[in-house]
């Protein structure tokens, strides 16, 4: 049902609001989507951070119902920031936001226990239904997301000796470079680079950091220049 403010009744605003938290660390973006649920009059918005660290001071200040955390933020990103509220709120309902579609970064943001994940450029209605049915306690992702998603789940995991292998090939490190680093033998550093290579189903170094980068696992800041 369409919520705008033209298509409710009068008695709608008696109705009890949804609190919401909204972090981002850029202003334009805050301050569109505080703006787009400020129209709505199920919702109401409680508290803006430009960071994670004032994102969590915010939410034990205010209590939100629901919290819309960037995915990326200085000093203290979405993920950890939603992590330090679970531990002391673990039903907090919170909704993470990205500019990036990585299936990593999905499958890593809903494993740390948020209830939705959003990219940035989803349709006004979309984001608005997604904050009503977290509101609701349904952990609710979009069908193209929820693709990426299965595609994450339908890959193979790396082990975190395989990660870390990867991303020193990913900055281009040798063999014996990444044995060296790790304290581990250069024929281990070739039996995971094999076994890496093999779940990301690429044919050799440079393909596997591409899909790497694509699937998050590696982030830019990471790889070679």
């Amino acid at each position: 049902m369409d919520m705008d403010r033209n298509k409710l009744s009068p008695s709608a605003n008696r109705i009890d609001r949804i609190r919401v938290l909204i972090a981002d660390d850029h202003p334009v973006v805050r301050e569109g989507l505080a703006t787009m649920i400020k129209r709505q009059l199920d919702m109401q918005i409680v508290a803006e951070a430009p960071d994670g660290h004032v994102a969590v001071e915010q939410f034990f200040l205010h209590r939100p119902d629901v919290a819309l955390l960037d995915i990326r933020m200085p000093h203290f990103d979405g993920i950890a920031a939603m992590q330090a509220i679970l531990f002391q709120i673990p039903d907090a309902r919170i909704l993470l936001l990205s500019a990036y579609d990585c299936d990593e970064q999905i499958y890593q943001g809903l494993k740390a226990g948020a209830k939705g994940y959003l990219l940035k450029d989803t349709p006004r209605e979309d984001l608005l239904e997604t904050i009503r049915k977290i509101h609701n306690g349904i952990t609710y992702i979009l069908p193209d997301v929820a693709a990426k998603l299965a595609e994450r789940v339908a890959r193979s995991t790396l082990s975190v000796r395989e990660i870390e292998v990867l991303r020193l090939v990913a900055v281009g490190k040798s063999n014996k470079e990444i044995g060296e680093s790790l304290f581990i033998t250069e024929g281990t550093v070739k039996l995971h680079v094999s076994h890496l290579l093999k779940k990301l189903k690429a044919t050799g170094r440079t393909e596997a950091i591409n899909l790497a980068l694509i699937h998050g696992i590696v982030t830019l800041e990471s790889a070679p220049h």
